[in-house]
């Protein structure tokens, strides 16, 4: 471990002086690289004079900007020069990192600068950051740091700027079955125009099923469903007619039965609860089989909290004689349906 210079060992020690940012001109690298001494510059740059800030920033641009960056203590301090400075300091600071932008975005600390920067850049800077990033892109992607990068490019850059999304095309299911790639995905959902997403989503349709059954995959079609255009949202919906038993006695496609359920128009959403009210050819009643489920019981518990009028009536009908002949195994699950026959359950995801 480097040694402290005289100046910060008093600062670490001298708690009751009442230090400022001018105690420490000459040191403010080394004090942003301390974890003390950076929590003390990033308060007083929220408060501090237009000369401070500019005294702050001639110690750390161009010449220790990139250590301080990927620095655990230090990235804190750009961050915070990034929120306060000028808009020409934002913009010298920024220039210091272009043609490593890669490797800050992959890295712990760095990302986080990265992020921060694309937040006050002006956009051509914005479009300097993509550039450098458009031949890498799945790496990012598929990267525990470079994946916030990515997502926070499409929230914050005008999407004629975002080409890379281009190469996403033809890799939906590998992006939606990623534990990163799945989040991306839905950034460009959220936030990009229809004709960026309509070939996206026009891909993903193809493997509905698949992905509802994915532990990552699953949370991109709720996604749809949740903020979807109606049209995708009765696609994936009809693609779970004739699926309803199968898909929520699974650990992950639950979960996507019960946003369906909650999301749907209600025309689709009595076809779904009929399904589950319908009995099989062997005269089986999928109720009894979902009651039963450690999945599907929370299916049968989201349909009792949504469905409505007439099929309400039904479907309690249905489901109170069959806790009634439950009680004897004292399941756990025909437990959670007595308690929330008749109001909405919250449970947790099924990891």
């Amino acid at each position: 471990m480097a040694l402290r210079s005289p100046l910060l060992e008093e600062f670490r020690a001298n708690k009751s002086r009442k230090w400022e940012l001018r105690d420490i001109t000459g040191y403010i690298v080394e004090f942003s690289g301390d974890q003390h001494g950076s929590r003390f510059i990033q308060q007083k740059l929220e408060t501090a004079t237009s000369e401070e800030k500019q005294s702050v920033f001639d110690e750390i641009v161009p010449n220790n900007a990139l250590q301080l960056i990927q620095d655990v203590f230090g990235n804190y301090v750009i961050q915070k020069l990034f929120e306060h400075g000028t808009q020409v300091q934002k913009t010298l600071l920024a220039t210091t990192m272009e043609g490593h932008i890669l490797p800050l975005s992959l890295q712990m600390y760095g990302c986080r600068v990265v992020q921060k920067a694309v937040e006050y850049v002006l956009p051509e800077q914005q479009g300097a950051f993509v550039k450098e990033l458009e031949p890498h892109v799945m790496r990012c992607v598929k990267d525990a740091n470079g994946n916030h990068v990515i997502q926070k490019l499409i929230e914050r850059v005008a999407p004629e700027r975002l080409a890379f999304v281009n190469s996403f095309k033809g890799n939906v299911f590998e992006l939606a079955t990623h534990p990163y790639g799945c989040r991306v995905l839905q950034r460009c959902f959220e936030h990009l125009s229809e004709d960026n997403t309509r070939p996206l989503l026009d891909e993903l349709h193809k493997y509905t099923i698949n992905l509802m059954q994915d532990q990552f995959g699953n949370y991109v079609v709720q996604f749809v469903l949740e903020h979807g255009k109606p049209q995708d949202r009765s696609l994936i919906i009809s693609k779970l007619r004739g699926q309803m038993l199968n898909m929520s006695r699974h650990k992950f496609a639950s979960n996507v039965c019960e946003k369906a359920l909650v999301t749907a128009d209600p025309e689709s959403r009595r076809l779904l609860v009929d399904e589950m009210m319908t009995p099989k050819q062997d005269g089986v009643s999928p109720l009894v089989t979902m009651m039963k489920d450690q999945f599907a019981n929370y299916v049968l518990q989201r349909a009792l909290s949504v469905v409505e009028g007439d099929q309400k009536e039904a479907l309690v009908g249905k489901v109170r004689p069959q806790l009634a002949s439950m009680r004897r195994y004292s399941s756990a699950y025909s437990k959670h349906l007595l308690s929330s026959k008749f109001s909405p359950v919250v449970h947790q995801p099924r990891f």
